[in-house]
């Protein structure tokens, strides 16, 4: 999904009561005691509903995850609010990939990807002491991946179509974005014509990015949600 990716994303899972009755079920199982009310109580405030999308609920734990996967990625999160946006999102655009039967990433796509993240740092060393501090396991980085992949895999199918760049508009982001920025760095610009493919590139993405912005608007302007997250203790 672009540079910085736009869902880096944490889905959601079944409901707190679902979880806890599942705790409880295999507590049960091993012959231990059932869960005490305060210690139900103590996982509700751990892991509570963050809010609530037609029948479907984001977790606080969906959004502190994708917090550390912000982490991971740019060394820093968004606060819980815009990562409860991005989530409600996601959940939008994964609703829509799945009901059309979108087809899921290949384990060859994950591991291409995996693999660019990996070098977007100095050595294979700072990558792994960057993924110990956000606290995630090379699992749950994996599953990050492919969620990313697939929704932007789906918006790229869905806008890209659509999508017209005219060599004009490629003469004036050369003028104004490319030029300008190479003399501000001190650097020789590259020709028109070697950047050609590139800024055609960053123009058709900004059109889908674009697209996609007014297009989630609409689709989240007609969805009831329940924002959560602020009522109790962060």
């Amino acid at each position: 999904m672009r540079g910085r990716p736009f869902f880096q994303e944490a889905w959601t899972a079944a409901g707190v009561f679902v979880r806890l009755l599942a705790v409880m079920a295999l507590a049960g199982a091993m012959g231990a005691p059932p869960l005490s009310a305060w210690a139900i109580a103590e996982q509700e405030v751990i892991d509570r509903v963050a809010a609530r999308i037609e029948n479907d609920i984001i977790l606080l734990s969906d959004v502190q995850q994708l917090g550390r996967y912000q982490k991971l990625v740019d060394g820093k999160s968004e606060d819980e609010a815009k990562l409860l946006d991005r989530l409600i999102d996601q959940w939008v655009v994964q609703t829509e990939a799945d009901a059309s039967r979108f087809p899921h990433p290949t384990d060859a796509e994950i591991e291409q990807s995996l693999s660019t993240l990996k070098k977007s740092f100095d050595s294979p060393e700072k990558y792994e002491e960057r993924k110990k501090q956000s606290g995630l396991s090379d699992a749950e980085v994996r599953d990050k991946i492919a969620t990313q992949l697939y929704l932007t895999n789906y918006l790229e199918s869905r806008f890209r179509p659509a999508v017209q760049v005219d060599a004009k508009a490629i003469e004036e982001f050369y003028k104004t974005a490319v030029l300008p920025r190479a003399k501000a760095r001190g650097q020789e610009p590259p020709s028109l014509e070697a950047s050609r493919d590139v800024i055609q590139d960053a123009l058709v993405q900004q059109s889908i990015d674009q697209q996609a912005d007014e297009w989630l608007k609409e689709s989240r302007a007609r969805i009831h949600v329940e924002r959560l997250l602020e009522e109790g203790p962060q």
